[in-house]
């Protein structure tokens, strides 16, 4: 029963990744829609990072995870590598942690 439904899901995983390349020249959208798709894929990106660095269960996951992620977003906004966001937002969240900070 479960190799099945690992079959089924990993044929549709597969079908939704390989609709996109395929349907790209047969669908024209209008650049309204693509512009609010571009927005609306940013505001869901953005909700994302608010309930995942503001919320830890129900309860509020305190000021140094916040903070982290403030840190680690503007190092990203500036252009910073990867490895550089991940390492000042973890060592931001971690000092502050240290020092006493929840």
């Amino acid at each position: 029963m479960s190799l099945a439904a690992i079959l089924v899901l990993a044929a549709g995983t597969y079908a939704f990744r390989v609709a996109g390349p395929l349907l790209r020249d047969r669908l024209t959208l209008p650049d309204r829609v693509r512009e609010l798709m571009a927005t609306a894929a940013t505001v869901l990106l953005v909700a994302l990072v608010a309930t995942s660095s503001l919320t830890s269960g129900r309860e509020f996951a305190g000021w140094a995870l916040p903070a982290g992620v403030l840190v680690g977003g503007l190092a990203a906004w500036r252009k910073a590598p990867f490895v550089v966001v991940v390492l000042l937002a973890g060592a931001t969240t971690a000092g502050l942690r240290l020092a006493g900070v929840s």
